[in-house]
C-alpha cells in the first residue's frame, strides 16, 4: 500500500467517524423519538398539499389542507384523470355535510386523533421494543429529511427482552429493518421495516400479519423546521377476525406543501381546496398529474 493510498483510506476512515455522533444507537434513536413525540404534541404550522395513492385497481390523487378542526380532503383525479361533473358534485355534497354538521366533523376529528394517537403509542414503543446499531450515513433528499439534510442510518432488530404492553404494539415483535435520523434536528427521516415472521393479535383471534409484510415511511422538513410525511408505502397480508382475509397494499407520496394560516376552519379550508383545484385544473391538470405520477 502506498502512501497516498494509505492517506486517502486515513481520510475516509475518519470522514465516516465524523459522521457517526457520539452517543449510542440506541440513545440516538430515543433521543430521535423523543423529539419526534413533542412535535405531535405541540401546535405546528399547517399546510395544503397534494397526495397521490396508488392501489392494486387505480390511483387517486387528492388535495389536503390542515385545520384546526380536522383534515379537509378533496378528490381531484383517479388514475391521472380529472373527476367528471357529477364526480365534483358528489365530493362537494360530502365536504358541505360536514360543514353543515357539526357532529359528524367532531366524529372526523375524533377519528383522526384516535389514529394519531394510535401511532404515537407505536414510536413511543421503538426505542424499547428493537436494538440499533450504526449502518452509515447519507445525505437527505426532498422526501427523506430535506435537501442537503446530514442523516445517519440505523439497522434495528427485535430487542428479545421486549414484552408488547398491548396487541397495538406486537407487531413490533416481529418486526426488523432500519431507520434514518436527521442528524441536525435529530428527527426521524425514514422508518423501513419488514415482517420476518407471523405476527398475531389475541392469541391469534383478532387477527394475523403474514411473514414478508413491508412498510416504508419517509417525512422532511418541508419549510421552517416544519417536518411532513411525504411518502407511505404499505404492503401487508393476513386475518382478521380469523375468517376475513386482509390484503393491503397502498403507496402513497405527498408533495407540494404550501404554508396556510395558523387559525384556518374547516370551511376555510374547502374553499382552499376549491381554489387549488381550479388552478390546477386551469394548468392543464391531466398531464400535470400524469407527470407528478412517476
Amino acid at each position: 500500500m502506498t502512501a497516498i493510498t494509505l492517506f486517502s483510506l486515513v481520510l475516509t476512515l475518519s470522514a465516516q467517524e465524523s459522521a457517526q455522533p457520539a452517543i449510542s444507537a440506541d440513545e440516538l434513536m430515543r433521543l430521535a423519538v423523543q423529539n419526534e413525540v413533542a412535535a405531535a404534541n405541540r401546535t405546528s404550522p399547517k399546510h395544503m398539499f397534494r397526495s397521490r395513492k396508488t392501489g392494486p385497481k387505480q390511483s387517486q390523487t387528492h388535495l389536503y389542507v390542515e385545520t384546526t378542526q380536522a383534515m379537509a380532503g378533496m378528490l381531484i383525479a383517479t388514475d391521472g384523470h380529472p373527476l367528471t361533473a357529477e364526480q365534483k358534485k358528489s365530493e362537494m355534497n360530502r365536504l358541505n355535510a360536514l360543514i353543515s354538521n357539526p357532529d359528524a366533523l367532531r366524529r372526523k376529528r375524533t377519528r383522526e386523533k384516535d389514529d394519531s394517537e394510535h401511532s404515537l403509542r407505536i414510536l413511543k414503543a421503538l426505542p424499547d421494543a428493537f436494538r440499533y446499531e450504526y449502518a452509515g450515513s447519507e445525505e437527505g433528499t426532498a422526501q427523506i429529511g430535506g435537501v442537503g439534510a446530514q442523516l445517519v442510518r440505523l439497522k434495528f432488530t427485535p430487542n428479545p427482552s421486549y414484552a408488547p404492553p398491548t396487541h397495538v404494539e406486537q407487531v413490533l415483535a416481529g418486526m426488523q429493518g432500519s431507520v434514518a435520523i436527521d442528524l441536525n434536528q435529530h428527527r426521524i427521516a425514514a422508518i423501513d421495516g419488514t415482517l420476518f415472521k407471523d405476527v398475531t393479535f389475541g392469541w391469534g383471534i383478532i387477527g394475523r400479519l403474514d411473514k414478508g409484510g413491508h412498510f416504508l415511511v419517509l417525512q422532511a422538513d418541508v419549510g421552517s423546521g416544519s417536518w411532513e410525511i411525504t411518502q407511505m408505502n404499505l404492503d401487508f397480508t393476513g386475518k382478521v377476525l380469523i375468517f376475513k382475509n386482509l390484503n393491503f397494499v397502498s403507496n402513497e407520496v405527498f408533495s407540494d406543501f404550501q404554508p396556510v394560516p395558523s387559525d384556518t376552519s374547516f370551511a376555510q379550508g374547502v374553499e382552499l381546496l376549491k381554489v387549488e383545484e381550479q388552478r390546477l385544473a386551469q394548468g392543464g391538470f391531466p398531464s400535470f398529474d400524469k407527470k407528478n405520477a412517476d
